[in-house]
């Protein structure tokens, strides 16, 4: 089944409303106000069925008064074609061409043209309308549009109209079904018996009954208790069609119309996007840091414009520029939006969405990036993406909520992009390989300046390293074994060049403290004691104590307490001796055999049961060494 939004535009009291229920029997206007006034307040739907064709084309109903241009924008997102309505007996009107630039700025580019009440007008009056219509339309996407007189009272050819919108719907290139589901919210309401609805257009991905569904910006998680479209009950829903979702466990009140329905776990709200943006002709200038009202999707906020290489934009002209919302907004590489006045309500322009997640960048910057995120291939402008995301790199699923495209076509970019070198892959998280190039940089001259402030430690703290460069922890340890001239050493970094050189007075130095702790034995001098004998400081004292634990000159006890490794081996050799004679050990046998005070008794039992020598059974120890 084909699927295709068909969205209405024009002046108010144009016919709009008459001709969709006239086209479909169904009547768009559903609030009360709506059928005792006899305008359209707000987006109304129906649905013209081509069974032939296996072709549904949902028609989304456009308020046409110019005070309800934010309802017209919240239908006018999704749609795929436009059927411009112009009444015979009015002509062109203000939100005529009000509505023809909208939907030039959204990038619609198909769509055909009814004459409403024709039969109010002469033959001839209908001709001169037609040709005024032409020359409205010309250097638009509906310059070639078919232009169709009816009648919505006598039926005067709405075949025809049918028939028309029929070919032009078969021409249309369906939305995608490959990308992550995302469904801009346009309604919300309670079903007795059901629960809170929501509706809109897919505009991308599937959907089932039970899968597991966000709402945001607002933040609920939720799941699909029940899917329709076009008015039946349905399994699966997909992109293009009219859909209502019944949500499961999710209170009205805590949702609203610019919500949008999407895949779990793969989309940000954004409050600052970067974007193309072209002013209409015949609007004020737009200066930078100016206020506008802001409309993607069916999302309404508040923009301040920063405006990039420009203090002031004019009518008709274009440029990049960055947007950052009073209210967050779900939008993706891509997406279209418009913007309008702040005060008095005027439409403006709008352009492209090109990086919904845009780092700091000042007014002044290039803008090369922006134009490959304008102009680029897919490839280029998510190879881009992941070198722009730095150290830190970005994972699968926020790439693929980050620009709007098939996953298929993504994930062969990123195979090929992995094939040719440019990005390194672990597990979800994807990095570029200048930024691999640039860790590998930055490790190497922290690690040289270290081993220049430190040169008696054999490295510098692995995760000290991450710190300095703010890497997430898993992709850290991933890439530094990977690094040029690097070693990893357990938990210590070094350079592959470096080794630990003793200058004449640190060997000295070296010999003395060995000699200390030979002669203290089972006594020996703490690091703050040989300090005060050796004149050095405690630093100097601990790396050079590092070293000769390296060498296994001596052993560790703790912080403060070292053995040299002659006395160590002799205490391993008389707790043999020891436990030959009897199974247990108390702390008071221990202090005896080795001639010492419970001062260093403890510590030396501590150590021994943790190096699994010894193992404390209560007040008492257990030999567990073997021969």
């Amino acid at each position: 089944m084909r699927y295709v939004i068909l969205g209405t535009a024009g002046h108010i009291d144009h016919g709009k409303s008459s001709l969709v229920k006239a086209l479909t029997g169904i009547d768009p206007d559903r609030l009360k106000e709506e059928k005792e006034r006899g305008i359209t307040i707000d987006i109304g739907f129906a649905d013209l069925a081509y069974p032939d064709d296996d072709l549904t084309v949902g028609i989304v109903d456009v308020p046409g008064h110019e005070k309800l241009i934010s309802n017209m924008l919240a239908g006018a997102g999704g749609i795929d074609m436009v059927l411009m309505v112009i009444a015979a007996d009015e002509g062109i009107m203000p939100q005529s061409r009000e509505h023809l630039a909208i939907c030039d700025l959204l990038n619609i580019q198909s769509g055909l043209i009814a004459i409403t009440k024709a039969d109010l007008v002469e033959k001839e009056w209908l001709s001169l309308v037609a040709d005024e219509i032409s020359s409205f339309v010309k250097g638009t996407f509906l310059e070639h549009a078919p232009i169709v007189p009816v009648s919505s009272r006598t039926g005067d050819n709405l075949d025809l109209l049918k028939k028309e919108i029929r070919e032009l719907a078969l021409t249309i290139t369906p939305k995608t079904s490959g990308g992550l589901f995302r469904l801009p919210i346009d309604r919300v309401f309670t079903l007795k018996g059901f629960g809170t609805v929501v509706t809109g257009t897919a505009v991308s991905g599937t959907i089932s009954v039970d899968a597991p569904l966000d709402i945001l910006p607002c933040g609920v998680t939720t799941k699909v208790r029940g899917l329709h479209s076009h008015g039946k009950a349905i399994t699966k829903a997909y992109a293009g069609q009219r859909v209502a979702i019944n949500l499961q466990g999710v209170d009205k009140d805590d949702l609203r119309r610019g919500d949008v329905a999407v895949a779990p776990s793969s989309f940000t709200p954004t409050k600052t996007l970067d974007l193309s943006l072209d002013l209409l002709k015949d609007v004020p200038p737009l200066k930078n840091r100016g206020l506008v009202h802001f409309y993607t999707g069916t999302s309404e906020t508040v923009a301040r414009v920063i405006l990039y290489e420009h203090e002031e934009l004019k009518a008709g002209e274009h440029c990049f520029c960055q947007f950052r919302l009073q209210d967050p907004v779900i939008a993706m590489a891509g997406d279209r939006y418009i913007i309008r006045r702040f005060s008095p309500l005027q439409t403006l322009g709008g352009g492209e969405v090109l990086d919904p997640t845009p780092g700091r960048r000042r007014r002044k910057d290039g803008i090369e990036d922006l134009i490959i995120y304008r102009t680029g291939q897919l490839g280029q402008k998510i190879e881009l993406k992941i070198q722009k995301a730095g150290l830190t790199g970005i994972s699968v699923p926020a790439l693929t909520g980050w620009i709007n495209a098939d996953r298929p076509a993504m994930q062969q970019v990123l195979k090929i992009l992995e094939q040719t070198g440019a990005l390194i892959r672990h597990e979800d998280i994807l990095i570029h390989v200048h930024a691999f190039d640039l860790i590998n940089s930055r490790v190497q001259e922290l690690l040289r300046a270290f081993h220049k402030e430190h040169p008696l430690k054999p490295g510098m703290v692995k995760e000290e390293v991450r710190a300095h460069l703010n890497m997430d922890t898993k992709l850290f340890n991933f890439l530094i074994s990977s690094l040029k001239d690097v070693i990893v050493d357990k938990d210590l970094i070094r350079l592959k060049a470096f080794t630990v050189a003793l200058s004449g007075a640190a060997e000295a130095h070296k010999a003395k403290i060995l000699e200390l702790l030979t002669k203290g034995e089972f006594q020996p001098p703490a690091k703050q004691e040989m300090a005060e004998t050796l004149k050095m400081d405690q630093k100097q004292i601990t790396d050079i104590l590092t070293i000769l634990a390296k060498e296994r000159s001596v052993v560790r006890i703790n912080e403060s307490v070292y053995l040299s490794a002659a006395a160590y081996e002799r205490m391993i050799s008389l707790l043999r001796t020891f436990f030959l004679k009897k199974s247990e050990l108390t702390v008071a046998e221990f202090r005896d055999l080795l001639n010492t005070s419970r001062k260093f008794a403890l510590p030396f039992l501590e150590h021994l049961d943790a190096a699994k020598v010894t193992l404390r059974l209560g007040d008492a120890r257990k030999f567990l060494l073997k021969g």
